[in-house]
């Protein structure tokens, strides 16, 4: 059998507002539970609390995710603050003049 081997590369990672992504995220799943704990016995009554239960389970696990999303933002700031310190250190490459 063959090894599969790639065509073309894998396009660059989709960069966004991911902090802002996971918090709405969080605060949606957070809702949801809220919305439905009025309804916690008709759940109950059907055998459906795991939708409640999710409900809760998402919003917990959105913590996570916003304490782990923040500090990757923040290592990549720091490494790009990095970065333009060092270039900003190096000497500058002398220009090409006529050659003697």
């Amino acid at each position: 059998m063959a090894k599969w081997t790639a065509k073309h590369e894998a396009p660059e990672p989709l960069e966004g507002p991911v902090v802002a992504t996971v918090t709405g995220g969080t605060i949606l799943w957070f809702a949801l539970f809220l919305v439905q704990l009025p309804f916690y016995g008709w759940f109950a009554d059907r055998g459906q609390l795991w939708w409640v239960w999710t409900c809760a389970a998402g919003g917990f696990l959105g913590l996570i995710g916003i304490w782990y999303v923040r500090g990757r933002d923040a290592a990549l700031k720091r490494h790009a603050a990095e970065q333009a310190a060092e270039a900003a250190q190096a000497p500058p490459e002398p220009e090409p003049g006529p050659q003697a």
